[in-house]
């Protein structure tokens, strides 16, 4: 593995030469980028499997689309050529312009090609995406701990060469002890960073979860939360104890849950002919069975 000093140098300065940031360059490697630029076929491009991102959202695509369909791809895609392959090239980082690309019809998309090794490509996918804050806290975290375990870097030295603090380091490869329960929440968007650090030490972090996520607790509540056993009884955000389920309301509960298998839920509005129904599921093959019960047709 290359020294500190020669691994900041490469990723620290060559970020902005090898992405193409204009804002992050100076004339004369801007000028070099855009000679190096070509345009190839959009299904010339192939994803990167190793890509840190894993979450694209409908409405993201969909904004970015538009864009694209008015302005094309003003940013040039970092790709790799795939071994063996005429014409072929592996996205290093701008999956999102790709995908967005597809939509909005493009036929073809700016490429710059680099030769760059497996570590260096993930690096790369890594500190860009966290640099233009694409990833969702786990996201940051697995890449983090891809280039720990498969490249064997300190955190010191993935701290030195993401721009980040060690503690920020540190914090976000933690988040991967939590429940996976927790970590979908973090996925989803539900769960921010900050709410997810005050439940690593808790005892029961996917029960906080589910009530944070369930009463939209800020992270300071959430902090009261962990640390306060008895803030797990039946309260609000607003600190008001909810009113206790008539008899006939538990009674019609117990019934639906025994009918599906599944834990139920009626709550009813105050003052109002109008609530909700929560059936709660714990797998796919739950869903499934729920589904088949409803005579709804899946797959």
């Amino acid at each position: 593995m290359a020294d500190d000093s020669s691994k900041n140098k490469r990723l620290g300065r060559g970020l902005a030469a090898l992405i193409g940031d204009s804002a992050m360059q100076e004339p004369a490697a801007a000028e070099k980028i855009q000679r190096d630029v070509r345009r190839v076929p959009i299904e010339h491009l192939t994803p990167n499997p190793r890509n840190p991102r894993k979450t694209f959202t409908e409405k993201d695509l969909g904004d970015l689309s538009e864009s694209l369909k008015a302005k094309g791809i003003i940013q040039p895609i970092l790709v790799r050529t795939v071994a063996g392959q005429k014409d072929r090239f592996e996205i290093i980082a701008g999956e999102r312009r790709w995908r967005a690309a597809q939509r909005a019809g493009l036929h073809e998309a700016p490429i710059v090609i680099r030769d760059v090794t497996d570590q260096e490509a993930l690096e790369l996918a890594i500190i860009e995406n966290v640099q233009r804050a694409d990833l969702n806290p786990i996201e940051e975290a697995m890449g983090y701990d891809q280039l720990t375990e498969e490249f064997k870097y300190s955190q010191g030295e993935l701290a030195k060469v993401i721009g980040k603090s060690r503690s920020h380091v540190a914090n976000t490869l933690r988040l991967l002890k939590l429940p996976n329960s927790v970590k979908d929440y973090l996925a989803e968007g539900l769960l921010t960073a900050g709410h997810a650090r005050a439940l690593i030490t808790a005892e029961d972090p996917a029960a906080l979860a589910e009530i944070i996520v369930e009463r939209g607790l800020t992270v300071r509540e959430a902090e009261k939360l962990a640390q306060d056993p008895d803030a797990l009884s039946p309260k609000n955000a607003a600190g008001k104890t909810k009113p206790e389920k008539d008899a006939d309301t538990k009674a019609l509960e117990k019934r639906l849950g025994d009918t599906l298998g599944l834990k139920v839920s009626v709550g009813h509005k105050p003052g109002k002919e109008s609530g909700d129904l929560k059936i709660k599921y714990t797998s796919l093959e739950q869903l499934d069975e729920l589904c088949r019960k409803l005579g709804v047709q899946v797959g």
